[in-house]
């Protein structure tokens, strides 16, 4: 740990005058909170309404987009609400369960839209598809599996093994984070320049292409600003913890900049309701 003197010299004094603000601490938690619970509540609006449009398929791609999208900012919510009993449990294990698996599940939410511009991508090329779900699979179960043996470690870890595991985690979740971002422009980097080259005539061309480069600049850009902050906090733990009780200003920027505002716009961007009769395009998940 840092000298005092060194840590009161690197953090301006409005800004340390804000994490001992105990208005500032409820007022950001509680924002934080409530825009999660906002965000949550119109992803399950978004799932009732395209059941009631197709009641005749099951869970397509785009409902299990909008229900991963009310699990990821449900729990925030909740954990942000209940910031203080958060903090208090016994467990670590649970704690950094509860803290770091909505980041989990916010990375399979959006990746699953990678996994869907790439089907779209592939069959356009007429290129096989079979491999694509397998892998999306696979690599989530990697991330979880890694994911969940640092946070046994760091719950069976003495103090200073666990901050290792701390630091492990970050760089982990930094990583995960930085592939996510690469994985939406490079896919949907491929999506867009494969829709200009459509007619100009062709139907919905223009909406699709607009549609396909903002949620890729958005995404790309939220998980690039998400690995950078979470490098800084594996290293940083004076400065740049994200334990939702210190720092209520970079909480809410970080959370603020790399999932309430990106979700809030991709699901605005993805509000459109597929048609009563689906195009072929548009088929359920398998089960298999």
């Amino acid at each position: 740990m840092r000298p005092l003197e060194e840590l009161d010299y690197l953090l301006p004094d409005w800004w340390k005058q804000i994490d001992r603000n105990e208005s500032w601490q409820t007022g950001a938690y509680d924002t934080l909170a409530v825009s999660y619970l906002v965000i949550a509540l119109v992803a399950l609006v978004q799932i009732v309404r395209i059941q009631l449009r197709v009641p005749e398929y099951g869970w397509t791609t785009q409902k299990v987009f909008h229900l991963l999208n009310f699990l990821v900012c449900g729990l925030r919510s909740a954990v942000f609400f209940f910031r203080g009993q958060v903090q208090r449990l016994p467990l670590v294990v649970v704690q950094a369960g509860l803290l770091d698996l909505p980041g989990l599940l916010f990375f399979s939410t959006y990746t699953l839209l990678v996994l869907f511009w790439a089907e779209i991508y592939y069959q356009a090329r007429s290129l096989p598809t079979t491999a694509l779900r397998p892998t999306f699979v696979i690599i989530n179960l990697i991330v979880y599996g890694i994911q969940s043996g640092i946070w046994v470690f760091i719950s069976l870890a003495r103090d200073s093994q666990a901050q290792l595991g701390k630091e492990l985690s970050g760089c982990f979740l930094a990583c995960v984070s930085a592939a996510a971002a690469f994985a939406f422009l490079l896919f949907g980097g491929r999506l867009f320049f494969m829709l200009r080259h459509f007619p100009i005539e062709s139907r919905g061309r223009n909406k699709k292409l607009r549609e396909v480069g903002a949620v890729t600049s958005i995404c790309a850009t939220c998980f690039l600003f998400r690995s950078a902050i979470t490098a800084w906090s594996a290293f940083d733990q004076e400065d740049a913890d994200l334990d939702v009780l210190k720092h209520p200003l970079l909480n809410l920027i970080y959370y603020g900049g790399a999932e309430v505002i990106p979700s809030a716009l991709v699901l605005f961007i993805l509000r459109k309701l597929p048609p009563k009769k689906a195009p072929a395009g548009y088929a359920p998940i398998p089960t298999q």
